[in-house]
């Protein structure tokens, strides 16, 4: 299996996390959105990452990837048995990329993409309005969620990977979770960033 797309992308780090917990062997190619590599566009014809190609079944969205590694190799298993347990995963899921990576991402942006890859100035006043206002909510949300190492059930899976996926991105740029304040999210994301399977991804090749 190829994986096209970035590391420094928290939906490519969700498919390189899955790919390590379920033990698949795989070939990284990183590559930028919207890049002009004609296997990347095969699998991707919209230029968005990542994008998997899987002896000729490509397929790009991290969120339809997961699922079919998930039905691909059942075990160990990313998505609950029970009908509650699935759907929360599939609400956290959409959480992580709908709501909590498109407010964080401004951050990213402004504070690290911008100065350090663009090598540009950053909009700080944009950003702080993004940590002041949109964040905090989301993380007050997250915090009242947290009742052990997992977000749902007893066993890690697709929720704590889309989830904690983007607040890599946000170490990046210089931001860390106020344990006085959120005292189980910041005890959740540092436990989860530290699992091997995270690792293993946040030190994947960003280009």
């Amino acid at each position: 299996m190829i994986v096209y797309g970035t590391s420094i992308s928290p939906f490519v780090r969700k498919v390189l996390v899955a790919l390590a917990e379920k033990g698949i062997r795989y070939q990284h190619r990183p590559v930028a959105p919207q890049a002009e590599d004609a296997a990347f566009r095969a699998a991707s014809p919209m230029g968005k990452v990542p994008a998997i190609d899987d002896d000729g079944f490509r397929l790009a969205d991290s969120s339809a990837i997961l699922d079919y590694l998930e039905r691909l190799h059942p075990q160990p298993a990313l998505i609950p048995a029970d009908a509650q347990g699935a759907a929360r995963a599939r609400w956290f899921d959409k959480f992580g990329e709908v709501e909590l990576d498109r407010r964080l991402s401004v951050v990213f942006t402004e504070r690290f993409l911008k100065p350090r890859i663009f090598k540009v100035p950053g909009y700080e006043a944009l950003a702080q309005q993004a940590l002041d206002q949109h964040l905090q909510p989301l993380f007050d949300y997250l915090d009242s969620q947290i009742t052990g190492p997992f977000l749902v059930g007893d066993a890690f899976g697709i929720a704590d990977i889309a989830v904690a996926a983007p607040f890599h991105n946000l170490r990046l740029a210089k931001v860390q979770v106020d344990p006085a304040r959120w005292p189980k999210l910041a005890g959740w994301v540092a436990l989860t960033l530290d699992r091997p399977s995270f690792v293993t991804a946040i030190a994947a090749p960003a280009w």
